[in-house]
């Protein structure tokens, strides 16, 4: 198999911080955790920018406890990472801190509450080992919502923005360019999806998906959203409101999901799971792990109702006749736009015309 290293960025990563080792330490070359916020998560941070919740203990009893090929590196920092790199792009400190310390043939990227079925994690591996020129990997997520068994889905995941890209080669003078899209760029500048690179239809027809649980604790979206607020208030302002409204209390049913200007609904989930997500769940059910549940009574109940059910399908019939009116106006934008540009065209040719002329 090809060695890879796993490149995680993490603040307030509790409950998932062991799970997700556990999780990726079989199939790792080594697992690379950069801990820590940039200036712009002050409000749920330490004031040296750590995490408030116990991921840096649990990072450190990890590798204490659970690390005997010692695989795993946390980077630190001695206050806030910074928010943007030279050129303006976010987070790009962060994620280039791991990529700089990677080794190995690959570099997979994972946020804490992001898990993998580990028999497709081998089959993306052997892919790789089958075909060396594969230099990117993109997966489709499924994202679930209060507890493993409600997912939830919305127009721009189904639009795709559900598709992350999260695996590249890595080799000496490889560079990690932005961290929003994750890019990577080989020894010429190329990016590496300008070549062999595995889209997530592809890993769909083989049932292999990334498994999302950016919604499963009322801790997690608490503070998840007071950060995105501040860290970009443009597009994420209302997103407090958001959680207040259609996660803590579901007074907007149809607007469940945290990209809260579009359309999204809740649908039970009776799949698999990774197995260390079940793991932790039994934990938590147990009280050998602390985590508040969210009391899901209300969101069964409205899976129960038959109305519920009926504005989904709705919703999804919907989606497909508003991406084609947006079709539609795109084309027609370009119909309007068309004599503007032969003009544009016919007047470049013209001053050519000219010059030649004066040239002879």
């Amino acid at each position: 198999m090809p060695k890879v290293t796993f490149g995680i960025i993490v603040l307030n990563g509790e409950p998932f911080t062991r799970y997700c080792l556990r999780a990726l330490y079989p199939f790792a070359h080594e697992i690379i955790v950069v801990e820590g916020g940039h200036e712009d998560t002050r409000a749920v941070a330490t004031v040296d920018g750590h995490s408030i919740d116990g991921t840096v203990e649990a990072l450190r009893r990890f590798c204490v406890e659970e690390d005997p090929e010692q695989k795993v590196t946390v980077v630190t920092k001695d206050g806030f990472w910074p928010k943007k790199d030279e050129l303006g792009r976010c987070r790009t400190a962060q994620s280039r801190a791991y990529a700089e310390r990677a080794t190995a043939d690959y570099l997979w990227q994972v946020d804490i509450d992001e898990f993998y079925l580990a028999d497709d994690m081998r089959r993306v591996l052997e892919m790789l080992a089958c075909d060396p020129e594969i230099n990117a990997v993109s997966f489709r997520q499924r994202s679930f919502w209060g507890s493993p068994d409600i997912e939830v889905q919305g127009w721009p995941l189904r639009r795709g923005l559900d598709a992350v890209h999260r695996l590249f080669k890595w080799g000496p003078g490889y560079h990690y360019l932005t961290h929003e899209p994750p890019t990577v760029i080989d020894t010429s500048g190329r990016d590496l999806r300008t070549s062999k690179w595995i889209q997530p239809p592809e890993l769909t027809r083989r049932g292999i998906y990334l498994y999302h649980y950016s919604l499963l604790f009322p801790w997690q979206v608490e503070q998840k959203t007071r950060l995105y607020k501040d860290e970009n208030p443009v597009t994420y302002g209302g997103i407090v409101d958001w959680a207040k409204s259609s996660y803590f209390r579901l007074g907007h049913p149809y607007r469940v999901h945290n990209l809260y200007n579009s359309p999204s609904w809740l649908k039970r989930y009776q799949g698999e799971h990774p197995g260390e997500v079940l793991r932790m769940m039994d934990d938590i059910g147990s009280g050998r792990t602390e985590a508040v549940l969210r009391d899901n009574r209300d969101a069964h109940r409205l899976l129960d109702s038959w109305w519920y059910r009926a504005g989904a399908i709705a919703l999804g019939c919907v989606d497909y006749v508003d991406r084609g009116r947006l079709r539609l106006g795109h084309i027609l934008g370009r119909v309007r736009r068309a004599p503007r540009r032969i003009a544009r065209e016919l007047r470049t040719a013209g001053r050519h015309r000219r010059r030649r002329g004066h040239l002879h």
